[in-house]
C-alpha cells in the first residue's frame, strides 16, 4: 500500500458553493483512490493474480489480431517497410508504457489511465478518459472477434473441408447478415470470466502459450520461402505509407495496460504491475516484428491486398500443404480468444471503476460475493460487444479504436508529468528516466499516430467523445460520488 500519511495536494473544491469550473476539475486523492480499492457494491475484488499472471494478461490483451489479421491490411499501406511501422507504432507504445509503469506502481488500483487522470488532471479529464477507455476496449472486443471469424473458417475448411456461409460470418455491408462466429466468442469469454478472474487467468495463460508457439511455427515454416528479392524495394508508398500503416497497427499494441486495470485484483501490485507491463511490452514487440519480417520475406508485398487469414495462407504456399496453414489457423483461432477474453476483462473494471465513482450507473460495479466478479457488468458489456461485433466491419473496428487507446495514451503522458511536479515526494516503484523527457516523446507519439488516422476515423471520435460529453454533464456531473462527499 502507498504511503497513507503522505498529505494530499491542497484541494479548494469542497467549499459548498463550488463553482461549475472547480467542479469539473476536482481530484480524487491518491490515497482515496487506493483506499477504496477492490470495493464494490455488495462485495470486493479479490487479489489473486501473481506477477506472472498479470504478464499473461497483458499478453494475451495484445498479442492477437493485429498480427493474425490486421497486418495483411498494413502492408498495402507500407510495402516491406511494414517493419518500420511495427517499430513506430512499437515506440510509440513503449513510452506510453513507461508512463503507465509509473503510475500503475504509484496508484494500483481498477481503472488504469482514467483513474490516473483522476487524481491528476480533474474529474472532467477522467471522464474524458475513461469514455476513451471505453471505446478502446469495448470496440476492440469487436474488431478481435471479427478477425476470430476469418481464422475459424480457415480451420473448419482444412480440417472438415466447409466454411461457415458469408450470410452468418459477415457483417451486413460485406456480404453478409450477421457475424455470428465474433458474437460467439466474445458470449465464451463471458461465461469465463464469471467464472472468477483467478480462474479466467489460468485459461489466459495456456492460450498465450499456444499462441506464442503458433508464431514461432510460423516463423520457421515461413523463413523456408523467404526471398531477399521482395525487400528491394523498400519503401514503395514513402514515409506517408509507413505512417498510416504505422497508425494501424497501434492497434496490435492495445492491451499492454490491460494489466494496469488489474490493480485490485494483484498480489502485489506496486511491484509486479510495473513489471508486467514492461515485459508483456518486450516480448509482443519482438514477436512482431520477427513476424512481419517473415511474412514480407515469403510473400511479395502486393500479394497482401485483400488477403484473409493471411499468416495461414503463407505457411500454405511456402509448404505447398494445407496442413501447416490448418495448424496455424488452431493456434490463431485460441490466441484470438485469449485477446477477447483479456480485453473483455479490462473494458469490465474500468467501467467498474466508474461506475464506483458514480460516472456511470451504480451496477456496473455491484460484486458477486461468490466469484469476486462484477457479474452484471460482464454481461451488459459481452452482450454490447457481441452485438458490435455480429454487424461492424473489422477495419471500420480496428482505425475506431486506435483513437481513442492514442488519446487515452496522450493523457496518461501527461499525468505522469502532472503527479511529479504536484507529488514529488510519493514513493514511486518504478520511476520513468530522464524526468519529462520520455513521456513528452510519449505524447508525441501519440499525436502524431492520431494526426496519421483519416478523416473518417476522426468525425466518429468526434461524435463518440460528444456523446460522452453530453452524458457527463446530464448524469456523471451530478452523480460524482466525489461530488456528493464534498457538499
Amino acid at each position: 500500500m502507498l504511503d497513507q500519511g503522505a498529505a494530499p495536494p491542497v484541494d479548494d473544491t469542497t467549499t459548498p458553493k463550488t463553482s461549475a469550473l472547480r467542479a469539473l476539475t476536482r481530484r480524487k486523492p491518491v490515497e482515496q483512490l487506493v483506499a477504496e480499492g477492490g470495493q464494490g457494491e455488495g462485495g470486493s475484488l479479490r487479489r489473486s493474480l501473481s506477477m506472472w499472471q498479470l504478464t499473461m494478461i497483458s499478453i494475451g490483451a495484445t498479442l492477437g489480431t493485429g498480427i493474425f489479421v490486421v497486418l495483411g491490411d498494413a502492408v498495402p499501406k507500407a510495402g516491406p517497410a511494414v517493419t518500420l511501422a511495427f517499430v513506430i507504432a512499437g515506440l510509440t507504445a513503449l513510452f506510453s508504457a513507461l508512463s503507465y509503469a509509473e503510475l500503475a506502481g504509484t496508484i494500483p488500483v481498477a481503472g488504469s489511465s482514467y483513474s490516473y487522470a483522476y487524481a491528476t488532471m480533474g474529474e472532467l479529464v477522467a471522464w474524458v478518459c475513461g469514455w476513451c477507455l471505453v471505446l478502446e476496449y469495448g470496440v476492440s472486443v469487436a474488431a478481435v472477434a471479427v478477425g476470430w471469424g476469418e481464422y475459424l473458417n480457415e480451420l473448419l475448411d482444412g480440417t472438415l473441408g466447409v466454411t461457415i456461409p458469408a450470410m452468418l460470418s459477415s457483417a451486413p455491408g460485406e456480404g453478409g447478415v450477421i457475424n455470428l462466429p465474433g458474437l460467439i466468442v466474445v458470449l465464451l469469454a463471458m461465461v469465463f470470466l464469471l467464472g472468477g478472474a483467478r480462474e479466467s487467468a489460468l485459461v489466459n495463460t495456456i492460450m498465450v502459450f499456444v499462441k506464442i508457439a503458433a508464431l514461432v511455427l510460423f516463423c520457421a515454416i515461413g523463413f523456408m520461402g523467404f526471398k531477399s528479392g521482395n525487400y528491394e524495394d523498400f519503401m514503395p508508398l514513402g514515409m506517408a505509407g509507413v505512417s498510416a500503416a504505422g497508425a494501424s497497427l497501434f492497434f496490435s499494441y492495445i492491451g499492454f495496460d490491460a494489466a494496469s486495470t488489474a490493480g485490485e485484483e494483484a498480489k502485489d501490485p506496486k511491484r509486479d504491475l510495473p513489471r508486467a507491463i514492461m515485459l508483456s511490452l518486450l516480448i509482443v514487440t519482438v514477436l512482431y516484428v520477427l513476424v512481419a519480417a517473415v511474412a514480407v520475406g515469403a510473400w511479395n508485398w502486393k500479394d497482401f491486398e485483400g488477403s484473409e487469414a493471411t499468416l495461414a495462407a503463407i505457411m500454405n504456399d511456402v509448404s505447398g500443404q494445407t496442413f501447416w496453414g490448418t495448424l496455424l489457423a488452431l493456434g490463431a483461432v485460441i490466441s484470438i480468444a485469449s485477446v477477447v477474453l483479456t480485453v473483455l476483462y479490462g473494458q469490465t473494471r474500468v467501467l467498474f471503476a466508474m461506475s464506483r465513482d458514480g460516472l456511470v450507473p451504480k451496477v456496473f460495479a455491484k460484486v458477486n460475493p461468490k466469484t469476486g466478479t462484477p457479474r452484471v457488468n460482464t454481461v451488459i458489456v459481452s452482450l454490447f460487444c457481441g452485438a458490435l461485433a455480429s454487424v461492424i466491419p473489422l477495419g471500420k473496428l480496428v482505425d475506431a479504436t486506435s483513437i481513442g487507446t492514442l488519446f487515452a495514451f496522450a493523457l496518461v503522458n501527461i499525468a505522469v508529468i502532472v503527479l511529479r511536479y504536484t507529488r514529488p515526494d510519493m514513493p514511486r516503484t518504478f520511476k520513468v528516466a530522464l524526468g519529462p523527457v520520455f513521456p513528452v516523446l510519449g505524447f508525441g507519439f501519440c499525436a502524431y499516430n492520431m494526426f496519421s488516422l483519416d478523416t473518417v476515423t476522426w468525425v466518429v471520435f468526434g461524435c463518440w467523445m460528444a456523446a460522452g460529453l453530453v452524458f457527463y454533464f446530464l448524469y456523471g456531473m451530478r452523480r460524482s460520488r466525489l461530488a456528493s462527499e464534498q457538499k
